[in-house]
């Protein structure tokens, strides 16, 4: 049996493998109209008229803890941010557990904790859940699912097709601090630095666009395949392209370093705190502002734009030249959420 009738880990990495599947296996099983279509991080469910957010996600990563965070408030953060980012306010979440036998239970209590904290800190409530315990060798300590469901913003449709070449390009903050943080963890890189994982809720940075809601064209939290993966597929068979400078987007040198050591480009890497922006150009600069008046906002940035080269997003160099940014093909990072 040849490699491609098998699972390789680089399915599950976010790129084109993992679109390829999805597409290939998934969607064609379980339909791409109605909530499926676009493949949104949240379905849009209409029940009456209340139109309500539903995501799920697991959560795997390696180590369980990692400097600024724990596979517990990554699971709330990553589910609470793909119901955000979909235009919804957040209000309700799932919590299942795999336990790997053998797990102590004081880091099964830090990571409970964790969970209760980063949920009261957002406000959404836990509200059902499961555990399951398998033997060991089976997991690698504890996987995490959760689900989501909130509320949906009136007016904020973040629809891929409303983008149109002059819009502008949005970063909140520094991106791929998250997948370099646990990288940097996980291979016991001694590093003279605090590198910390981005992970953080996005809902007030939602919140506060819902002010020009008619105005956002779209909205994502470049987790797995990073930004690239992320401005990649809104590209990927459309009238227009992006244009990013390079000078504009927010790195943290920590995070460029270890990306250097480890030959890795950070727009391929994963963020869990940031989240990316498409708005008319009419309002980006006071958006931009809003935004750096919130914390988790501060390092916000305009980082390119929209424009008429069909399906390519470009990267403008700090030295002047210009080069192709490609979907990755598979896994960079594995096991970063």
């Amino acid at each position: 049996m040849t490699d491609t009738q098998r699972i390789l880990l680089g399915h599950g990495g976010g790129g084109r493998l993992s679109r390829n599947l999805i597409e290939n296996e998934i969607v064609t099983r379980f339909g791409g109209k109605g909530p499926l279509a676009g493949l949104p991080d949240g379905a849009r469910l209409q029940l009456g008229v209340e139109t309500l957010v539903f995501s799920t996600d697991s959560f795997v990563v390696s180590p369980l803890e990692f400097p600024g965070g724990d596979i517990g408030k990554l699971a709330v953060h990553g589910t609470v941010n793909d119901v955000s980012v979909s235009g919804a306010v957040p209000l309700w979440l799932s919590l299942a557990l795999i336990i790997e036998e053998g797990l102590e239970i004081c880091t099964l209590r830090r990571i409970l904790d964790s969970i209760k904290t980063a949920s009261e800190e957002i406000g959404v409530q836990v509200v059902t859940g499961d555990t399951k315990v398998v033997a060991r060798g089976q997991c690698d300590g504890i996987y995490i699912n959760t689900a989501g469901i909130g509320r949906a913003i009136p007016g904020m449709n973040t629809a891929v097709n409303t983008i149109q070449p002059g819009d502008a390009v949005i970063a909140s903050g520094t991106l791929g601090d998250h997948g370099m943080a646990v990288m940097a963890a996980r291979e016991k890189l001694t590093l003279n630095s605090a590198l910390e994982s981005d992970t953080a809720s996005v809902h007030r940075l939602v919140a506060a666009a819902a002010e020009w809601a008619d105005k956002v064209k779209f909205m994502r939290d470049p987790t797995r395949g990073g930004t690239a993966a992320v401005l990649g597929e809104v590209v990927e068979n459309r009238s227009f392209g992006i244009s990013l400078r390079e000078e504009s987007i927010p790195y943290n040198p920590d995070a460029r370093a270890v990306a250097e050591v480890l030959g890795i480009d950070l727009l391929h890497v994963a963020s869990e705190g940031r989240m990316l922006l498409v708005c008319s150009p009419d309002i980006a600069d006071s958006l931009l502002q809003s935004w750096k008046k919130l914390p988790e906002g501060a390092g916000a940035s305009i980082i390119g734009g929209v424009t008429r080269e069909a399906g390519r997003v470009v990267l403008e160099t700090q030295i002047g030249g210009r080069r192709m940014v490609d979907i990755p093909q598979g896994e960079l990072l594995p096991r970063i959420c």
